[in-house]
């Protein structure tokens, strides 16, 4: 069996530049290298309901906008299938059945389940009104075992992820293991894929925070115009130490020089800034002093704007044409949902749970209740 690739986004907003160089950067590289058989790329829909319930009307308005950010990234629907999570229903029956191998004691050890929990302000038991928090829904508390289905419908083998992410690859990878185990070799154990500059694992926002998030307000987005970009580039945090141009800086923690090393090239330095050799170069004279953050952030904002202008551009056509995204989104679910069907047979005969399709069951006890 060839390589497969499974990936996807919450669709609860427009994409920004963490999920870029986070993942989807990544995509266009692996569906152009031709190295992988399939590549499904999926929007999370369902998984976003798990702590938006109160509000789908969010969720159905980002699905456009999730599809627009992919398309005008560069992924191809001639390459990849780009799929709608709940318009493929297998998908909850596979986490069903998922769910009798893990136990809820498993789960709530899950450092990513915890980390999302305390995130989203859910309490991690009984609700509390005083402090305002909800209980913890039972659909977002199972998020591993939903995962698992998405990725092991398609038999996955590779699954690009942020690092925050690994251990609920790792809880694939035990439901994996648990099930063949149980009911005999069917399913396929998944690979991480992280990303390969370390920088790119998680990009912090325009102000520093560890995250770049649509709730904070600190997202360059991909659909951003390119005055809304340079006064985001403007507006990022720097060193609160380097007030004048001759006082040394600090790189470390700076958010600009954080983007550099996620998107600037040697390339960029000869054509933007050729008084710097590389991005070493510009490090050490900004340690030194003598490097205002100006001119770093105008080189930077130049960078973005070589990077996003043509993102901008092939949204621009896409969005003439807002039913041919529609059409991409339904043929690709009915692709999906095919694959995943497949994987469900197998799962349902393993589990011997087929009974309208085993012949022999059929004939087994016609003859026992024939004699």
């Amino acid at each position: 069996m060839g390589k497969i690739i499974l990936t996807g986004d919450r669709p609860t907003g427009k994409l920004h530049l963490g999920h870029y160089v986070g993942s989807l950067r990544r995509r266009v590289e692996l569906q152009n290298s031709g190295e992988f058989e399939k590549i499904f790329i999926m929007i999370a829909d369902a998984q976003a309901l798990t702590d938006n319930a109160d509000n789908p009307e969010k969720i159905r308005q980002n699905i456009i906008e999730v599809a627009l950010d992919y398309l005008s990234a560069g992924l191809d629907p001639e390459k990849v299938t780009i799929f709608i999570q709940s318009q493929v229903p297998e998908l909850c029956e596979l986490a069903f059945y998922y769910m009798n191998l893990v136990s809820v004691q498993r789960l709530q050890r899950n450092p990513t389940v915890k980390q999302e929990i305390q995130l989203r302000g859910f309490s991690e038991g009984d609700e509390d009104e005083n402090q305002n928090k909800k209980g913890t829904p039972v659909g977002f508390f199972t998020y591993p075992i939903s995962q698992a289905s998405d990725i092991t419908a398609f038999k996955a083998t590779t699954v690009p992820v942020g690092v925050d992410q690994a251990p609920m690859i790792e809880q694939t990878r035990e439901i994996v293991h648990k099930f063949n185990s149980v009911y005999g070799e069917t399913l396929v154990t998944p690979e991480m894929l992280l990303p390969e500059n370390a920088v790119c694992m998680r990009l912090p926002g325009t102000d520093g925070k560890a995250k770049m998030s649509k709730s904070l307000g600190n997202c360059i987005y991909l659909s951003d115009t390119t005055k809304e970009i340079k006064k985001k580039v403007n507006s990022m945090f720097t060193d609160p130490e380097h007030l004048q141009i001759t006082d040394p800086g600090h790189v470390e923690g700076n958010v600009v020089f954080t983007y550099l090393d996620a998107f600037s090239t040697d390339e960029h330095f000869a054509k933007y800034l050729p008084e710097y050799e590389n991005l070493d170069a510009m490090k050490e004279h900004y340690r030194r002093g003598g490097l205002g953050d100006g001119t770093c952030k105008k080189f930077l904002f130049n960078i973005m704007e070589e990077m996003l202008q043509p993102i901008r551009e092939r949204r621009a056509e896409y969005e003439k044409n807002i039913p041919e995204v529609y059409e991409i989104l339904k043929k690709g679910s009915e692709e999906a949902r095919r694959v995943a069907g497949q994987t469900l047979a197998e799962v349902r005969k393993a589990m011997k749970i087929d009974y309208f399709d085993d012949a022999e069951l059929i004939a087994e006890h016609t003859k026992k209740y024939q004699k």
